[in-house]
């Protein structure tokens, strides 16, 4: 035919919180890739989200152990700085951004009721939109569990978890081609682009190679990620036939670039690296820019994300 480049279909493991693709970049998965793509269910029809940073922390509060009816001024109660820790960051929400995002869940709150709390810990997600508005988000987070001990007596480990997850810089030529081809398959209404909400370790990916992580409405549009109802609707056959058809329109895009030539790379990876100076972030990782002439696109299988 003609045709010269390499499609590649990449398992990527461990999305959801274990960074699985950051580690494939470093290990040198991407390299000579030309494009990367994928996609994943949503309650909408998105060409461009916005997906933000984040960075996981682990936070541990230390006490001292006490009978907590007989001797309780005995005690240090690093539930009670957990608790506060909680509610520090409850209050600090009237000044963050519409865009910030932090929660939490207890992942220890004590061993027995008559037993002052020892040790408490929560597990925290902090996201923004940018790493330089992450760094200025965390360290908020942070100064509300120094806070939090100073304020009970106990001692406190702050630890961060796992790898950062960037922002996803989408390629515009490349969800351009995206749509027309999901219009020509029957799919209308798609939304160019979103503000951020979830986070993938994608958005890495993104700022190393030419990247799309469209969104494609499964159900009603009633049902969200990350429920029971959405679990329930993604589990159907007519879910199943969309993922196919959106699988379609993915490979449809794979072929545009494989056949369009230097003209068409020229103009993907001129939008990628004019994203790039616009919205400039810190990686953890550096990037290898191949001077292979031939199209190399990477199918990414993973259908899951952060949210």
């Amino acid at each position: 035919s003609g045709i010269t480049g390499t499609i590649t279909v990449m398992g990527t493991p461990a999305e959801e919180g274990g960074g699985g693709k950051i580690f494939m970049i470093e290990r040198g998965a991407f390299d000579g890739v030309d494009i990367a793509i994928m996609a994943h269910p949503n309650p909408h029809e998105i060409a461009i989200p916005f997906c933000l940073c984040i960075q996981e922390l682990e936070v541990h509060f230390t006490g001292k152990a006490a009978h907590a009816a007989a001797f309780p001024w005995e005690g240090v109660n690093a539930l009670d700085a957990a608790v506060l820790a909680y509610t520090n960051v409850s209050v600090l929400r009237q000044q963050m951004k519409p865009n910030w995002r932090v929660h939490a869940v207890f992942t220890n709150g004590g061993v027995k009721p008559n037993i002052i709390p020892e040790k408490a810990s929560l597990h925290y997600y902090v996201r923004a939109p940018t790493r330089e508005e992450l760094d200025v988000l965390r360290e908020k987070v942070i100064a509300c569990f120094h806070a939090a001990a100073q304020a009970t007596g106990c001692s406190v480990e702050i630890k961060n978890v796992g790898k950062i997850y960037e922002n996803i810089k989408s390629n515009q030529v490349l969800a351009d081609i995206y749509v027309h081809h999901m219009n020509s398959l029957g799919i209308s209404g798609i939304q160019n682009e979103t503000e951020g909400t979830g986070s993938t370790d994608m958005g890495n990916v993104s700022h190393v190679v030419p990247t799309i992580h469209p969104l494609f409405l499964v159900g009603s549009g009633k049902e969200v990620n990350h429920t029971r109802e959405f679990t329930a609707i993604a589990n159907t056959p007519e879910a199943h036939a969309k993922t196919l058809l959106v699988g379609k329109a993915l490979c449809f895009t794979c072929i545009d670039v494989l056949t369009g030539g230097d003209t068409l790379m020229k103009e993907i990876k001129d939008a990628f690296d004019n994203r790039s100076k616009r919205k400039r972030v810190r990686a953890d990782y550096s990037s290898d820019e191949s001077t292979d002439t031939r199209s190399n696109q990477s199918c990414d299988s993973s259908h899951d994300s952060m949210s």
